[in-house]
């Protein structure tokens, strides 16, 4: 079972998932072992609520971690750049306000713990094998990369991994996401769940060693 005042929260949210993925994500967590939920990028917080819409019933915590100066495509000059996102002192996007803001109003903050880092940086110091990932921060070749190989490993046998904004079709939207998908399936360590639109769904199977 699903929160419905937080699935609600999440689908009015300002961001860029759209409400069937939202959903299919949230249903995925609830399928999931348990475990740690960990998001790489929160942005303003709209997957995060889809996160924890299921986090809440399982009685689960969500951690996402994002350095909050906007992705590539969010700077000056890109498509979905937001000067209202600028803070004037220091010239930067910074969405940690407008993130926080989205949690509390949702009445999230039990759910959800927000670190404000680099991913690859918080990577090296995280310990605890992982139910849930959710890999949806810059969609650059680079940054997507970077994601996969410092937080993949940490994800348990039997935990999901999912990835936001696949598409196959370079006519639909940027390679990069579809890239790690495939080199993460093209690995042997997954089996493809069923996803939504552009989510994909990914069990971690376990390595020969383990099943040992």
């Amino acid at each position: 079972m699903l929160d419905s005042d937080l699935l609600a929260a999440a689908a009015a949210a300002t961001g860029f998932m759209p409400a069937d993925e939202g959903l299919a994500l949230a249903e995925a967590v609830l399928a999931a072992p348990a475990g740690p939920i960990l998001e790489v990028g929160s942005y303003l917080g709209k997957s995060t609520l889809y996160l924890a819409a299921a986090a809440r019933p399982r009685g689960a915590t969500v951690v996402t971690v994002d350095h909050h100066r906007g992705s590539e495509e969010h700077q000056p000059g890109w498509d979905y750049h937001d000067p209202g996102l600028v803070d004037p002192r220091v010239g930067l996007i910074d969405t940690l306000p407008g993130f926080r803001g989205t949690i509390a109003a949702a009445g999230a903050e039990d759910v959800v713990v927000a670190v404000v880092a680099r991913a690859e940086q918080f990577a090296r110091l995280w310990a605890t094998p992982l139910a849930f990932l959710f890999l949806d921060g810059s969609h650059t070749d680079e940054s997507a990369q970077r994601d996969l190989a410092s937080w993949a490993p940490h994800l348990a046998a039997g935990g999901v991994l999912a990835i936001h904004d696949v598409f196959p079709d370079p006519a639909d939207g940027g390679q990069a996401p579809y890239r790690i998908y495939r080199k993460a399936l093209d690995s042997g360590d997954y089996t493809e769940l069923t996803g939504r639109g552009s989510l994909r769904l990914l069990r971690r199977e376990p390595s020969p060693r383990q099943e040992r």
